[in-house]
């Protein structure tokens, strides 16, 4: 009989700083399309500095009625985070937004809502 492997943490390799801001985002909802900002690839960049957050966005046109409503919705959500005391949102035009920045899942929605992609 063999002993069970020991599990060894690396001391030196810290979690994602921002992988619950990430997970938060999944909660703030495209208003045209059922899915998350980040199913639908708006979310280009995001970084946190102490309590500062930064984000970039894209959006699938430059004259989407959409924006201001997304941009307020994200900017409540990631405010709703305990570690997170201020949000700046960038709108970037590069990369443009292609269907090629749905994630797997946003495939699969826009598949299942009759989208061809």
């Amino acid at each position: 009989m063999t002993a069970p492997l020991a599990q060894i943490s690396n001391p030196l390799v810290e979690p994602d700083p921002v992988a619950h801001l990430w997970n938060a985002l999944h909660d703030v909802e495209d208003p045209e399309f059922p899915m998350s900002i980040v199913d639908m690839g708006l979310v280009v960049d995001l970084q946190k500095r102490g309590g500062d957050v930064a984000i970039k966005m894209t959006f699938t046109a430059m004259g989407c009625p959409c924006m201001d409503m997304i941009m307020e919705d994200t900017e409540t959500r990631l405010r709703q985070e305990p570690d997170v005391d201020s949000v700046q949102i960038e709108v970037v035009w590069s990369p443009v937004w292609t269907k090629a920045r749905l994630t797997e899942r946003g495939q699969e929605i826009m598949l299942l809502n009759g989208v061809s992609l």
